[in-house]
């Protein structure tokens, strides 16, 4: 009967002592935030943190406990659909190309975008060119691109289509995971009693924000591309009739002015090459002359007559 008594007793120790053991660690309250030491770290390195308990003045609060990163292929890619930023380059041949320009202008306004650049200049024969970018909504990007090229002779146009998913997610997945470690950290600093503490907290906050403004900026970027496409348009103006410049009396006058001082030019070259040469030559015929005359001149050589 005792062993039996015994028995039954043992477990209720076993609890009273359990019990026991609790009390005596509760019993000592910390001072300060009493946190693992490698809580900040593990927030630094960019893990998703959910909460859970740690002692503060004998009073449970909220401690971020490290967790993996979530996964890119979670609930975050079921949200989204596909981001593809499209892009168009076309060059058409115009009669006029400002006012080519003003209906790109008006047709962009028409499909809900703007014209984003303009550019005209002249070229060295008096022919107008210039480009156009405008800006449409992805939705009427093929419509748009239909009308731009109707409104002249297209000589090369070419479109891209550029997906944009994967980067899109994990900036997302990156976005979430910055807000819930600057949501965490802001907590700590509620609780932080000591300077140390404080200043480690409020360089990993600044830090998370400066890394969470960056990926806010390239998010905003990316669907700025994705919503609104980009059509880039060359314009140029026809040759004219007869050619590259056409015929120009004016110019053949002038061609034919160049050509006369061309041959002077030449002309002058040739001479001044060729003097050493004439001067030589001029010496030499001048002194057969010379000889010539004073032979003649001499009577002792004339022929005896018989």
């Amino acid at each position: 009967m005792l062993f039996c008594m015994n028995n039954k007793l043992i477990p209720l120790i076993a609890v009273f002592i359990a019990m026991v053991a609790a009390a005596g660690c509760m019993g000592f309250p910390t001072s300060g935030i009493d946190y693992p030491s490698s809580a900040l770290q593990d927030i630094s390195n960019g893990r998703v943190q959910p909460e859970s308990k740690m002692v503060y003045g004998g009073e449970a609060v909220s401690y971020p406990v490290p967790t993996s990163a979530p996964s890119q292929s979670g609930s975050v890619t079921s949200k989204i659909e596909t981001k593809i930023i499209k892009t168009a380059y076309l060059s058409i041949e115009v009669k006029d190309v400002p006012g080519t320009i003003e209906t790109l202008k008006n047709l962009a306004s028409q499909k809900g975008g703007y014209l984003s650049s303009t550019n005209i200049q002249k070229n060295y024969n008096d022919r107008l060119s210039g480009s156009v970018i405008i800006r449409v909504p992805a939705a009427e990007f093929e419509n748009t691109l239909s009308s731009v090229k109707a409104i002249g002779t297209v000589k090369s146009a070419s479109t891209q289509g550029q997906d944009v998913t994967e980067e899109y997610v994990d900036l997302q997945a990156q976005k979430s995971s910055y807000q819930n470690q600057l949501a965490q950290y802001n907590e700590i600093m509620k609780k932080a009693v000591k300077v140390e503490d404080v200043i480690t907290v409020q360089q990993q906050i600044d830090r998370v924000q400066t890394e969470l403004n960056r990926l806010e900026g390239r998010l905003k970027y990316l669907d700025s591309r994705i919503d609104l496409s980009t059509i880039t348009v060359n314009l140029q103006e026809p040759e004219p009739v007869g050619g590259e410049t056409g015929h120009n009396f004016i110019s053949t006058i002038n061609e034919g002015i160049s050509g006369f001082f061309g041959m002077i030019d030449a002309i002058i070259i040739i001479l001044f090459t060729l003097l050493p040469l004439i001067i030589v030559g001029g010496a030499g015929y001048a002194i057969y002359r010379w000889r010539k005359g004073r032979k003649r001149a001499d009577p002792t050589e004339l022929p005896e007559k018989k």
